[in-house]
């Protein structure tokens, strides 16, 4: 019984952790993700090869949170996310990546 009951409560755990983030896709013909994708997951279908961050990081999202994006590559090939700067981050095909903002700079949250 007490097996059950931990096994439950981790169920139930793991479910507050995979709560849906909303789903944003680029604009037709645009590399430029959005201030407004912060707190959102970015699926990428047939993206550019580069995509780009904002020009100033963000430091928050419209929720008032730390401005982070995910970025999940659909396919077919893998997609680059840059700023202006120095960072850059791969996105292979069926890959995930997060990417935050502390307001100054972009770096990638694993």
């Amino acid at each position: 019984m007490h097996l059950l009951l931990l096994s439950l409560a981790f169920f139930v755990a793991q479910m507050n952790t995979l709560q849906e983030m909303p789903v944003v896709h680029l604009g037709p013909h645009s590399d430029a993700v959005q201030i407004g994708f912060g707190g959102k997951l970015l699926e990428l279908i047939n993206a550019p090869a580069t995509i780009r961050l904002p020009k100033t990081p963000p430091k928050l999202d419209d929720e008032g949170k730390i401005w982070v994006v995910r970025g999940k590559n659909l396919g077919p090939n893998t997609v680059t996310v840059a700023d202006t700067g120095h960072f850059k981050a791969q996105i292979n095909v069926g890959r995930t990546v997060q990417i935050g903002s502390n307001g100054s700079e972009y770096l990638e949250k694993h």
